[in-house]
C-alpha cells in the first residue's frame, strides 16, 4: 500500500479542497454540487436585461436617443452574460 503523501488520489483530493471547498464538501456529504467552473450566477444579468428592455420601452416611447441606445447596449450587454461563451451546455465556436 502507497503512502498517503505520495497516493495520487490523497494529491487529487488535498487540490480539489483547496481549488474548490464546495464541490468537495458536496462529495463528503453525498449531496453533490457543481464544480466552480459549471456555476454561474445568473441574476443580476437578468436584472440587466430586464432594466436595459425597460430602458428601450422609455427610450422609444419618449424622444430619448441616448436612453435608447443605452437600452441597446445593456441589452447587448445582458445578453452576453445570460448565454456566456463558457456555458458548459454551449459547444465551442470554431
Amino acid at each position: 500500500m502507497t503512502q498517503p503523501e505520495t497516493d495520487p488520489l490523497h494529491a487529487l483530493d488535498a487540490q480539489t479542497r483547496r481549488s474548490d471547498p464546495q464541490f468537495a464538501r458536496g462529495l463528503r456529504t453525498g449531496r453533490p454540487r457543481r464544480p466552480r467552473e459549471y456555476r454561474c450566477r445568473r441574476g443580476p444579468a437578468w436584472t440587466l436585461f430586464a432594466l436595459s428592455v425597460a430602458m428601450l420601452i422609455v427610450g422609444m416611447t419618449l424622444p430619448q436617443g441616448l436612453l435608447l441606445a443605452s437600452g441597446l447596449v445593456g441589452a447587448g450587454l445582458a445578453t452576453y452574460l445570460v448565454t456566456s461563451p463558457h456555458d458548459p451546455d454551449r459547444p465551442d465556436l470554431p
